[in-house]
């Protein structure tokens, strides 16, 4: 019965690889390439996104000052999304205009560069591209995303699958050592020790990253991390409420709008541990929960509602920085814009355990939740994955093949 069992897991084992062994192929060298995306785009753009370090006793410009500088460079329709300051004074400061359109500023002679991406920001949006949807663009972006979730579900089959079929039938030296190390063999010797090798060392981090892809590519898999601690998954579109609903704040009598410098300074007091901040006038629209989505609470027992019209927008900012939690934790505020006071404050330990998971499982999936070393595994992973399925394929050549090649 063991025997028909193990039989059995193989054939499912060889025809889930066969079928989306390709697939995984592109995934896997599309993750490796973007284990370090940020890093390596960051790299490439250093002359755009590094300024010299200033002469001592020179003092950073205010950021209204700055603002304008890029204003005066943008399209006259265009409206910032977001001003992104960085605690390391040889960053410049970034002024967002949507997805791509992000101008780079001296914080020190307020010199501006407009947008220009560079050849590895372009590649690296096609390898992101190629992994989530397989580059298909338009109508059939959903046919992509279909796909890369049915290959990444046989992946997640194959890793546990494999695992079975490796474990040796006597814990002996004889039998570990080619399942453990590279025996320097040739041919079919060497195709299998490499699979079962590189196979075991891999295993664990494919699970992970299968596993957590899973959640991505499945509403009812998202909802699964959601329930497993008792709540329910929020709906996609944007956290409870809707991006249009601000805590409701008062203007006191002959106030004016803070700039955002002042904000800013207010900031860096109330959190001096930051290392990035991003600010920005209104709410940012958010396509998922994060920190600040819904989790923060009206302060002085303020309610929600809807802004009047005449009514100014408030500042809302993301701060990272030590101490806030995970590497990818940060803090969301919602600021009024006259007194610069906190009308919410939203932690990641003040999200909810469910949207904590949920988080959790975004950045095991890239690594990043253990940082650099993380990151590094999971490249190394996906590394793995292209060579199990290049000596997944010579394998099954060889078995389908092999002895009529002989023959011949």
């Amino acid at each position: 019965m063991k025997k028909i069992f193990r039989s059995v897991l193989f054939w499912i084992h060889l025809a889930a690889g066969l079928v989306a062994g390709a697939i995984i192929a592109v995934m896997s060298f599309t993750g490796a390439v973007l284990a370090f995306e940020h890093e390596i785009v960051e790299w490439a753009e250093r002359d755009v996104r590094r300024v010299e370090a200033p002469a001592e006793g020179v003092a950073p410009k205010p950021l209204d000052e700055l603002l304008a500088a890029v204003k005066a460079s943008a399209p006259e329709d265009a409206k910032p999304s977001g001003v992104t300051v960085s605690r390391d004074p040889r960053d410049a400061v970034a002024v967002s205009y949507g997805r791509d359109g992000t101008y780079y500023v001296n914080q020190y002679t307020a010199a501006v560069v407009p947008p220009s991406p560079t050849r590895t920001h372009d590649f690296m949006h096609l390898m992101e591209d190629w992994h989530r949807r397989l580059a298909l663009s338009g109508d059939h972006r959903e046919t992509g995303r279909a796909i890369t979730g049915a290959c990444n579900a046989a992946f997640l089959v194959l890793a546990i699958t494999g695992l079975y079929l490796w474990w040796p039938r006597q814990w002996i030296a004889r039998h570990l050592r080619p399942a453990l190390k590279f025996t320097g063999a040739h041919g079919k010797a060497r195709d299998w020790n490499w699979h079962n090798v590189w196979g075991f060392w891999s295993l664990v981090p494919i699970i992970v990253m299968a596993a957590t892809g899973m959640v991505f590519s499945y509403p009812w898999a998202n909802a699964l991390v959601y329930r497993a601690f008792g709540e329910e998954a929020p709906q996609r579109g944007g956290p409870p409420g809707g991006a249009d609903e601000v805590p409701a704040f008062e203007r006191p009598e002959g106030a004016t709008k803070l700039g955002y410098e002042a904000v800013f300074q207010r900031i860096t007091t109330d959190i001096p541990g930051w290392t990035t901040i991003t600010l920005r006038e209104g709410l940012p629209r958010r396509r998922g929960a994060g920190p600040g989505a819904g989790a923060g609470q009206p302060q002085n027992g303020q309610t929600e509602t809807r802004p009047q019209r005449h009514q100014a927008q408030p500042y809302s900012a993301t701060v990272k920085g030590d101490g806030l939690g995970p590497a990818f934790a940060s803090t969301s505020l919602v600021i009024n814009p006259f007194t610069g006071d906190n009308l919410t404050r939203a932690d990641f330990g003040d999200l909810s355990t469910g949207r904590q998971a949920r988080f959790w499982v975004r950045h095991l999936h890239t690594g990043y939740a253990l940082g650099w070393i993380g990151q590094a595994i999971a490249a190394l992973a996906c590394i793995g994955g292209c060579i199990l399925v290049y000596t997944g394929f010579a394998l099954s050549w060889r078995r389908f093949f092999g002895k009529k090649t002989a023959s011949a």
